[in-house]
């Protein structure tokens, strides 16, 4: 165990996380109030206070960033449409190089990605070369039975020469396309987006519920 946060406390361990993204985010608002902890979990809730759709962002962006290793979070998924919850490691020079040049300039790399129209599919992605029209993409999803009920584990091991994914310690993909070989920060999210569906026809509030995130090295 190289460094973890086990949800343990009252409030968010500002030592090891902020809020990321304050504010409007595509069709949602970003608010500190939507991060709540209590019975050694943390929730990520998505609301709707008068004409806003509130939910939240959090990483560990200026305070703990690090490269390869094994990542895992377990966690129970939402279940509405109409927003999508992500674990998922970013670069601080996303767009800086639209060459190419994963091994310097790093990648997106969304350990998982769910949406609750989706039923038991689950989505993994890379992205590099900024997001303007340079961008490059590689991504995957799998159908696993009952993964939208329940608590599960998903991981990612990096190296310098691949990226491995795992649903419940069940390999899911893997590939050596944009390895990234500096360090990158971890983010936990709940966005609002018609990708995820219509969230009007969402019963609410709906959570993202976090058991634990931990990072191995070898």
């Amino acid at each position: 165990m190289f460094w973890s946060d086990e949800f343990n406390s009252d409030s968010l361990n500002l030592a090891k996380w902020d809020h990321r993204l304050l504010g409007e985010r595509r069709d949602g608002v970003n608010v500190k109030e939507a991060i709540t902890l209590g019975s050694d979990e943390l929730a990520i809730t998505t609301s709707e206070v008068g004409q806003e759709y509130r939910t939240g962002m959090i990483g560990t962006q200026g305070i703990f960033e690090t490269k390869y290793g094994y990542f895992e979070i377990r966690c129970k998924l939402q279940s509405e449409v109409g927003h999508w919850s992500a674990f998922w490691l970013q670069s601080p020079l996303i767009g800086q190089d639209t060459t190419g040049n994963t091994k310097n300039y790093g990648a997106e790399i969304d350990i998982f990605e769910y949406l609750g129209n989706e039923g038991d599919n689950i989505r993994s992605a890379l992205h590099w070369n900024g997001y303007g029209e340079a961008q490059e993409s590689e991504k995957t999803s799998n159908e696993i039975a009952g993964i939208s009920s329940g608590y599960h584990t998903m991981g990612l091991l990096w190296d310098n020469e691949k990226y491995v994914f795992y649903v419940d310690g069940v390999e899911t993909w893997r590939t050596t396309q944009a390895i990234s070989q500096i360090e990158q920060y971890i983010i936990l999210s709940v966005e609002v987006g018609t990708w995820a569906g219509d969230i009007a026809q969402a019963t609410l509030p709906d959570s993202l519920n976090v058991d634990y995130v931990r990072v191995f090295k070898k």
